[in-house]
């Protein structure tokens, strides 16, 4: 039978203060902490699949125990609410002390084929490691992460889920545009589900304090509780568990990165202590999935002008992260050859699940180095030149036919006409070495394209289209949210109720706040 068995609480050293209020937590992982309760909760919407893997019903989650504990209004038997104790460094400059000043643990549910979830709760109130803010989040910021933590899910990638989106009934005040007027919005919380939440800067904040025993005692834990693979034979030694341990989290980061990079997805906040120790896509704030192809586009107005996050910086982000995590592994005073290894590994495993992803989005199946290097790097600096849409140019490439290539396929792709009739030779030149490119495979076109289907989405959860569903949600009206979320989980199939979701970002949102970049406000 499903039921809570909370080992992070068990197992790991804990804030022995339960006093309210901000503070310093030392030679702890973790504060117990209550969620405060809310005046006016409402159910928005769950998420079916992952009331399944926690062994929940739709009647139960609309209960009034397990309705209100969404809400932070209660706690159903076996919960335990706290919070966690992590560093980070954000935007390349170590911050010290952050932790969970937003999300509120409730624990850890075991389903019944014994798989284990933490479920957290998103916006129930302050914690030890609020800093100045309140804890809350808002309505505009919980249904995009509400909904961009189950697209991720259906396009293939490695996230975290979300259970439930609710509505508080209260009022948040937040300074959307960091310009001095804040306004009040309303609130919400989300329930996120995910293995585990351990991030980078868990290791990072006692490594940078010198608590190396409680480093050593986190390590092991995780290892045993989220890696159990690794120490399952019970023969592999301390050393050589956590140079497996490390490896593993290297090629996990590499592949999580890897199908960023293949749906056009940017994150927006790669700071340290927003990396999942189990390559899990983790913290949606200002993200954003690429509209005209931009490699130096970044969601994020926190980013700007640097752009340290943008879209094609992600992979050389990632590989740095994880060099902090080394560093901070490296305090336990072993040899370093294991995270030299690790690293290595992550580079390894990027660059050929990179180029296989690209194979694959290119329908290219049999591998000729020489030649695909430069089409891909040509296709690419084609879309950012003319100003192309992303998806919309993969799912167009799957209707070309090799032998006689036909440049009016892509009339849909480009976002102005004028680009789409100065860059006409440029296309049609590329095209004639794809076709070229194709004449080398073997298998049917229909197959190919079918295949090509397959990794490149119909529909990507686009900023305008998350902007439209908080517009309606703000005004009470959720048919949208609803329409939206029928559609993320099919997001490689044409559907015909939904290709109004499915087009090009539209010019009205070009620079509309919400539709083209975002603040980490929430």
């Amino acid at each position: 039978m499903p039921h809570f068995d909370n080992q992070f609480l068990r197992l790991l050293p804990g804030d022995p203060v339960i006093a309210p209020g901000t503070r310093q937590v030392r030679g702890a992982l973790w504060s117990s902490v209550a969620t405060s309760p809310v005046s006016d909760p409402k159910m928005l919407h769950s998420a079916p699949q992952v009331l399944a893997l926690l062994g929940l019903t739709p009647a139960e989650i609309k209960a009034p125990l397990w309705s209100e504990a969404l809400a932070g209004n209660g706690l159903v038997p076996g919960m335990q609410s706290y919070a966690t104790c992590y560093g980070g460094h954000q935007f390349g400059n170590w911050a010290g002390q952050l932790g969970d000043g937003r999300a509120i643990y409730l624990g850890e549910r075991v389903n019944a084929a014994g798989a284990r979830y933490e479920l957290q709760l998103k916006g129930a109130g302050p914690t030890p490691y609020s800093r100045h803010a309140d804890g809350r989040a808002v309505l505009r910021s919980s249904i995009r992460e509400y909904l961009c933590s189950e697209a991720m899910h259906y396009l293939g990638a490695p996230t975290t889920r979300a259970l439930s989106l609710m509505s508080t009934g209260e009022s948040v005040l937040r300074d959307m545009f960091y310009d001095g007027n804040p306004e009040l919005e309303p609130g919400a919380i989300v329930c996120r589900v995910a293995p585990s939440f351990t991030r980078f800067g868990h290791f990072e904040l006692p490594a940078s304090r010198g608590e190396t025993d409680l480093l050593k005692r986190l390590v092991a834990f995780t290892i045993a509780r989220d890696f159990p693979h690794i120490e399952s034979d019970g023969a592999v030694a301390e050393s050589e568990s956590r140079a497996l341990w490390f490896k593993e989290v290297c090629t996990r980061t590499a592949m999580m990165v890897a199908h960023w990079m293949r749906v056009g997805f940017v994150h927006g906040v790669m700071n340290t202590d927003n990396m999942s120790i189990l390559g899990l896509t983790i913290d949606y704030g200002p993200y954003g999935w690429m509209d005209n192809y931009d490699p130096r586009w970044t969601p994020n107005t926190t980013d700007l002008p640097g752009r340290r996050y943008c879209f094609g910086n992600q992979p050389q982000i990632a590989r740095w992260n994880l060099g902090c995590l080394a560093s901070a592994l490296s305090t336990l005073g072993e040899t370093h050859d294991w995270l030299h290894d690790g690293i290595r590994a992550f580079d390894e495993t990027f660059a050929r699940s990179h180029h296989e992803m690209l194979m694959g989005k290119f329908g290219l199946s049999v591998k000729r180095d020489a030649l695909d290097a430069p089409l891909f790097d040509d296709a690419f600096a084609m879309l950012a030149e003319s100003e192309m849409d992303m998806t919309h140019f993969f799912r167009a490439l799957a209707r070309v036919d090799p032998t006689a290539p036909d440049a009016s396929v892509f009339d849909d792709v480009f976002y102005f006409e004028t680009q789409q009739l100065q860059r006409r030779d440029r296309l049609v030149s590329w095209l004639q070495s794809y076709g070229a490119r194709r004449a080398h495979e073997s298998l049917p076109a229909a197959q190919i394209s079918t295949e090509m289907n397959r990794v490149n989405p119909h529909f990507v959860l686009r900023n305008y289209i998350s902007q439209q569903v908080i517009d309606a949600s703000t005004a009470g009206d959720h048919s949208l949210l609803n329409r939206v979320f029928a559609a993320l989980q099919s997001p490689y199939l044409v559907a015909s109720e939904n290709l109004d979701l499915c087009e090009k970002r539209p010019e009205w949102a070009r620079d509309r706040a919400g539709c083209s970049t975002l603040s980490c406000s929430s």
